[in-house]
């Protein structure tokens, strides 16, 4: 059994083979094999395990000239592949609706706004802007960022999420006037009219612990044309002695509660991508890398982060990922490793695997009573290996 060192997810390698040269391409099959394998991002860390026989200086400005091509951009090469990601079998997008996050991260003078398309308690990267400032976003970098994200989902009925700091009823009205569906978190202190028209803050509506209640049609703020707005509130109950310390209040157009909150819920997806995106995944805080290496390697991230939740998920598939990682719990509902970890640690053990081949063929032959195992994990690789 040869390993191909296939990087890249099939559903990619046409489209990419198409855009770059084959030294390109062969060069970003070893990038992200470094980064799948060594998890840093930061380009001394990708020049020092790049797999070329050159010198490390020779690596190093090699990694510089490969970030500085003009191809490296979201619209030129990570449309193409994203459209083939939803156009295939493994799309997991169903029904006509897709579930779109956004938010906000930062680390050291970087401030990254990016949307993601929700799959399967994943966040998978759609677009995303740099802002030149600390903080948080205006209205103006919002509607940026959004726009070319509905125009690549036009032909699905699109729902926005947004925590706090996307709380502006004029994000919310230039959404509903698009046919768009939101549902954007408020602050408690948000004031919202009551029947009488007088204006209270949001925490003022009297909700406890296990109780939710929706408005229809209210006013959010003082402002003339913040009306015709739902207001989703619930405050989870106290379970296992947790107790959630205040209630969700929801911007919403969706005319029930439970629409609302099931769609709420689902932005949480968001803030596992960017975990894995950092000390869970490819530390990408750690990097200190100028604007351009820097977007151009965001692409780079979000093939080798794509590629490895579809191998992961091969796996899971196939009821091999014990091979790979530690089983589930049978007695707890919790998930103990995601798609993108089965999929990232993949690399480690087929490499390690290959590496030592001779090596444990020889320790097996000493203990024999394991070939039985080895011979069904040899099965498992072959299984593995149809993910590439």
């Amino acid at each position: 059994m040869t390993y191909p060192h296939k990087m890249i997810s099939p559903i990619y390698q046409e489209i990419l083979q198409t855009q770059l040269t084959r030294a390109q391409y062969l060069l970003l099959q070893l990038v992200i094999g470094s980064l799948q394998m060594f998890k840093q991002i930061k380009l001394e860390a990708l020049a020092e395990s790049l797999s070329l026989p050159i010198l490390l200086e020779s690596r190093r400005k090699k990694l510089h000239r490969f970030l500085k091509l003009s191809v490296w951009s979201i619209e030129k090469l990570w449309f193409p592949c994203l459209k083939a990601w939803l156009g295939s079998a493994q799309g997991w997008v169903s029904q006509g609706v897709v579930y779109l996050a956004i938010d906000r991260t930062s680390w050291g003078s970087v401030n990254l706004l990016m949307v993601s398309l929700i799959v399967q308690h994943r966040g998978i990267p759609v677009y995303w802007i740099f802002l030149d400032k600390k903080g948080s976003s205006n209205l103006a970098e919002q509607q940026q960022v959004i726009r070319p994200v509905l125009a690549i989902f036009k032909e699905y009925k699109s729902v926005i999420l947004g925590d706090r700091e996307f709380c502006s009823v004029d994000l919310g009205k230039w959404l509903g006037e698009g046919g768009v569906y939101f549902c954007l978190r408020q602050k408690k202190s948000t004031n919202v009219a009551q029947e009488n028209g007088m204006m209270v803050g949001m925490e003022s509506l009297g909700l406890k612990p296990g109780m939710k209640l929706f408005l229809n049609d209210v006013q959010v703020t003082q402002k003339k044309d913040a009306k015709g707005f739902g207001l989703a509130c619930k405050w989870k109950k106290t379970y296992r002695g947790f107790r959630t310390k205040e209630a969700w209040f929801i911007l919403t157009n969706f005319d029930t509660i439970d629409l609302a909150i099931a769609a709420y819920q689902k932005r949480f997806s968001i803030e596992e991508m960017f975990r894995d995106y950092k000390s869970g995944g490819y530390n990408l805080e750690g990097t200190q890398m100028n604007q351009t290496h820097l977007s151009a390697l965001l692409v780079i991230v979000a093939i080798a982060y794509t590629s490895a939740c579809l191998q992961g998920q091969g796996v899971k598939a196939m009821g091999i990922q014990k091979y790979v990682a530690r089983p589930e719990n049978p007695h707890t509902n919790q998930r103990r490793h995601s798609r993108f970890y089965v999929g990232q640690h993949l690399y480690h053990w087929l490499d390690l695997s290959e590496m030592f081949r001779e090596t444990i063929d020889e320790l097996l032959q000493i203990s024999r009573y394991h070939l039985p195992h080895y011979i069904r994990g040899r099965r498992a690789m072959a299984l593995a290996l149809s993910t590439f």
